[in-house]
């Protein structure tokens, strides 16, 4: 028979595959989200910043900031093109502040992106929305209640995991070198408590790296497994003890997502609830990649049986366990050389 350490790692195997295929879908269609900054500097003036991305062609979303009538705009800065994107800088005012403002953004039903709203207040409250082509448009209230603020960062947390392609391919590695059961359990929860601590710390800033070295270390992490997947060497530390590489490495991305989460801000009235949210949206998206992975195994294991089934019927050979073995290699060897792109090409960004 079959094992299931066998099957869950040519179903892994598979994944990697498809994932490594759609990487270069993914990059060449650059999901960029929209940025649009409200700060108050008065009780009536704000000075606003609307950072539009540019497309993976270069040319500019078709995208516009409407703002109310009552809303003067004392002053409006040149447009600078800067990090991929079109940034605008103006200063506005409004009696009596923009609460119950409505602000709607025209043409995002159009593009393939998100815009990310966020209002620093006087009193260094941070709210932050999330406009999409469902929803363009919002009214700021005069405060965002706890449920408001845990939605908007579970869902950060989840489009923030499911988005990055680097950290479900290193996932998916965790999982093809666990291979059974209890020990995917293990590495996974390891990961999980890992970077749930540095990106806990970095958030409170109690801990700090800077981004770009951390952003090559993650690409040399998943160039790490991919080594260990290709050399096929079960008897390594990383084969032996899956849950300690995975806290090793949990803590590195877990710098990585507080970057994340520091380019959104977090709310100063609510900073443990936004936390929280947005590590248990995080969390939310692993555990359904994971669950993914493993729900394909288990359809891979019915259909492996019954081929199996019928085939000893027939009196035919049975099905050898490596039949997928042969991709192994080829596999690794791409899912490291993509890692390896992104390494080289976070360093030269880093360097420049």
């Amino acid at each position: 028979m079959i094992s299931s350490r066998h099957v869950i790692m040519k179903t892994v195997l598979c994944v990697l595959a498809w994932l490594l295929l759609a990487v270069t879908s993914i990059r060449a269609d650059d999901y960029r989200v929209a940025y649009l900054e409200f700060k108050q500097t008065s009780p009536d003036t704000f000075e606003m910043l609307w950072k539009a991305p540019l497309g993976s062609q270069g040319q500019g979303f078709s995208l516009d900031v409407k703002l109310p009538s009552d809303v003067k705009v004392i002053e409006v800065q040149r447009p600078l093109l800067a990090d991929a994107a079109i940034i605008s800088r103006s200063i506005i005012s409004r009696a009596g502040g923009l609460t119950g403002a409505a602000v709607a953004v025209d043409g995002l039903e159009r593009v393939s992106t998100d815009v990310l709203v966020r209002i620093q207040r006087l009193n260094d409250s941070i709210e932050v929305f999330r406009l999409t082509a469902a929803k363009p448009a919002f009214v700021i209230t005069s405060a965002a209640t706890n449920m408001d603020v845990a939605k908007t960062y579970v869902v950060f947390g989840v489009e923030h995991i499911l988005q990055g392609v680097d950290h479900l391919l290193f996932v998916a590695c965790l999982v093809f070198i666990a291979g059974s059961w209890g020990r995917i359990l293990a590495t996974i929860t390891g990961f999980t408590l890992a970077h749930s601590i540095t990106l806990t710390l970095a958030t409170l800033n109690l801990v700090q790296l800077p981004i770009a070295p951390v952003e090559v270390a993650i690409s040399l992490s998943i160039v790490f497994l991919a080594r260990e997947i290709f050399h096929r060497r079960r008897d390594t530390l990383t084969w032996r003890f899956p849950i300690a590489i995975s806290m090793i490495f949990g803590l590195l991305h877990g710098f990585g997502f507080a970057s994340a989460l520091s380019g959104i801000g977090l709310p100063q009235t609510d900073i443990a609830a936004a936390l929280l949210a947005f590590n248990v949206g995080v969390e939310i998206g692993q555990v359904g990649f994971v669950a993914v992975l493993l729900g394909v195994f288990y359809l891979a294991k019915i259909c492996v049986a019954l081929f199996q089934e019928r085939e000893e019927r027939s009196a035919r050979r049975p099905v050898h366990t490596n039949a997928l073995r042969w991709l192994e290699r080829p596999v690794a060897a791409g899912v490291g050389g993509v890692a390896m792109f992104w390494m080289i090409e976070r360093l030269v960004l880093s360097l420049s």
